[in-house]
């Protein structure tokens, strides 16, 4: 199964490609789409949109793993991140890729094994589990193979099988 990891933005998309079969995973390829700032919103979304539609139609996903919103403090920001978390749900759906939703806190528990994690323990373990040379870079990739990888485990087990019916 070929997965498709999103860590949604509006200024930076993280994003990563893995294959997971019988319960190990290997990378595909992971990166960011990122709008230029001081431009208007929806010239961004629009990048975002033909961005998104370019990588599902090079790696053909079969099910796309995206992060929850959390809004913390800057409202602001996280209406604009929800607009562009929409073109990404929507894009997808067009696309005809199963979507599946995952908290910051399942995402950090499936992959560090602590649901309140560092942002540098989530780095360490996505490039451990996946043996990459590096750590992938904006940090808002490696979320992004993180998401990917806590679908590929929750899929993976009996509970996931479960939950992950929609």
């Amino acid at each position: 199964m070929i997965i498709l990891g999103i860590d949604p933005g509006f200024a930076i998309v993280g994003w990563g490609v893995i294959e997971s079969v019988r319960g190990r995973v290997r990378p595909i390829a992971y990166g960011a789409i990122t709008t230029p700032a001081h431009t208007d919103l929806e010239y961004r979304l629009a990048m975002i949109e033909e961005d998104l539609t370019s990588l599902i139609e090079k790696y053909h996903p079969d099910e796309m793993a995206i992060e929850e919103l959390f809004f913390d403090k800057n409202i602001t920001t996280g209406i604009a991140v929800a607009e562009a978390r929409g073109v990404i749900l929507c894009t997808a759906y067009r696309k005809g890729v199963k979507i599946q939703e995952y908290t910051p806190m399942q995402v950090k528990q499936a992959v560090v094994g602590y649901g309140k994690a560092e942002k540098r323990q989530i780095i360490e373990m996505v490039t451990r589990l996946l043996e990459l040379p590096k750590p992938p870079k904006p940090d808002d990739t490696a979320d992004a193979i993180a998401i990917a990888i806590c679908h590929a485990q929750s899929r993976s087990s009996a509970m996931g099988a479960y939950f992950n019916k929609r």
